[in-house]
């Protein structure tokens, strides 16, 4: 039944393919098959009217010499026509760049966001309460960044104790309220370009510092302002209050003053190694540049316009990896780690070493989370901000200064040396380098190219490409005609075989 389907759907598809090429005979055959001394006529005057140079110099010459010289001359000059277009078309095809640099000098520039937080992350006295939450703290770090974490650490038995009797507690919550706070007591002066600002202007931020804030931030008003004199921008008093706020040596905390970052005000901060730090009884003047850097999309760059992330308005490399992350494991333990995007459950402690750390180890080991190229799962911003820094210090306060807040801030001379902080950040110069990756060669660029060089070895135009499409064109119909109507006429009127004579007189004789 089913072969016998399928032959009946078969058998009109043949009919129909049959009838088509019934219609295109019976077209051709009402157009007459040129003689051939008109067909030889058509090719005459196709050499002598066409705008291909050279030509007409082949026909017109009755030299046998010249007409070698000039057909040498023809086919050398497309032999180089063509190897010439196709190394043009090869090099496009390699998808080839070039790379501007351009200075912009403005009236007005853009002042980036700036993310701080204190070398020391913790309240003493929830510190001292739950000791344990450095140690809590270090594996959380550690995983997230990769690195190695062992169950034989002198505090992981205390941690894992800490946790059974505290099945609710969240590293979180602990570290939001007990972590380092920005207010009256710990920013003691703010100046943005001559205007007072405070700690309302700054936006709350975690990162593997704790408690980080945010000074004009993508959300905030001061985003929409703009510097217009350099030399000028943001003064912050900091107020470290190491009597308040301590970290645990033993892990490497040993430095006590204020870290922070200059970054996009649509990007996510990322201290961990792209940290400036200034130290206590320090005067930090940073004078910045706005560096903008702008990637081709694939295939000429890397680039992927296309990809959105779910967790930033703004996609930069960094947030996508930590998003890649933060899925795979949620995925694989159901939870959402600290310092990871996401809106899952938070992963407790036993997590982070039972499921958390073997899935970045898998991540690590298949390539899950990979970054740069246009195939990966990351590939580059394509515009992206930066702000390379310059840093310099001084002591603070001087001597006078140091009676003047001593007495200002009702404390002693050393607690105001061992505790204030002193950052300037300023605008070298108003103007910004733009680092742009271009095509080298456009589609225009190309035609123009390759329409060179037709005119300059064949004087040939895009008029003398459809004069020679249009004489291939009329010469193909020619040969359809042909073969279509002539050839079958004339296996039709050829005698026939040898063995069909003979099987005829074998009839005849019956």
């Amino acid at each position: 039944m089913l072969n016998l389907r399928m032959e009946q759907t078969e058998k009109p598809k043949a009919s129909a393919e049959k009838g088509l090429l019934e219609k295109i005979k019976l077209c051709l055959s009402k157009k007459p098959l040129p003689s051939p001394t008109e067909r030889k006529k058509f090719d005459h005057d196709f050499a002598i009217s066409t705008s291909f140079h050279g030509v007409h110099n082949i026909v017109h010459n009755q030299s046998k010499i010249r007409k070698l010289i000039w057909s040498v001359i023809v086919l050398g000059s497309v032999s180089l026509v063509v190897w010439q277009i196709y190394s043009r078309l090869v090099n496009y095809f390699t998808w080839p760049t070039t790379t501007s640099i351009e200075v912009q000098y403005v009236e007005k520039i853009e002042f980036p966001a700036v993310t701080f937080c204190n070398l020391n992350r913790f309240r003493t006295e929830a510190a001292a309460k739950f000791g344990v939450i450095f140690f809590l703290w270090n594996i959380v770090y550690k995983v997230v960044h990769l690195q190695e974490i062992r169950s034989n650490y002198s505090g992981f038995k205390d941690a894992t104790d800490f946790l059974e009797s505290h099945q609710n507690f969240s590293i979180t919550e602990f570290v939001k309220k007990n972590g380092f706070y920005l207010n009256n007591r710990t920013l003691l002066e703010c100046n943005f370009f001559g205007k007072p600002c405070g700690p309302q202007d700054f936006a709350h931020v975690f990162t593997e510092y704790g408690n980080c804030f945010t000074f004009n931030h993508g959300e905030n008003i001061q985003a929409k302002e703009k510097v217009s004199v350099s030399g000028r921008g943001l003064s912050l008093l900091f107020n470290v209050n190491q009597g308040e706020f301590t970290d645990d040596p033993a892990l490497g905390f040993v430095d006590a003053g204020i870290i922070f970052v200059i970054h996009s005000p649509k990007k996510v901060p990322q201290i961990d190694g792209l940290g400036l730090s200034s130290p206590v009884g320090m005067h930090a003047r940073v004078t910045i540049r706005q560096v903008k850097t702008v990637h081709q999309e694939h295939p000429w760059g890397e680039c992927n316009p296309n990809i959105k992330l779910q967790n930033f308005s703004t996609y930069s490399t960094s947030g996508c990896l930590k998003e890649c992350k933060a899925q795979h494991i949620q995925e694989q333990c159901g939870c959402v780690p600290y310092l990871l995007p996401g809106n899952g459950i938070e992963c407790d402690l036993q997590k982070f070493y039972n499921c958390v750390s073997p899935t970045l180890d898998l991540i690590e080991l298949k390539g899950l989370c990979t970054m740069g190229t246009h195939n990966s799962s990351c590939p580059v911003s394509c515009e992206e901000t930066e702000y390379p820094a310059t840093i310099s210090y001084s002591t603070f306060p001087s001597q006078n200064a140091l009676k003047y807040l001593s007495k200002k801030l009702n404390q002693s001379q050393e607690y105001i040396r061992e505790n204030l902080v002193n950052i300037e950040i300023n605008y070298s110069d108003l103007n910004y380098k733009i680092t742009q990756q271009q095509k080298a060669v456009s589609v225009s660029e190309l035609l123009a190219d390759v329409g060179g060089q037709l005119g300059l070895f064949c004087g040939a135009s895009m008029i003398t490409i459809i004069e020679i499409i249009e004489y291939i064109f009329t010469n193909f119909y020619w040969i359809c005609i042909l073969f279509l109507l002539k050839i079958p006429k004339m296996t039709q009127g050829a005698p026939p075989p040898e063995h069909h004579l003979e099987k005829r007189n074998h009839i005849e004789e019956c």
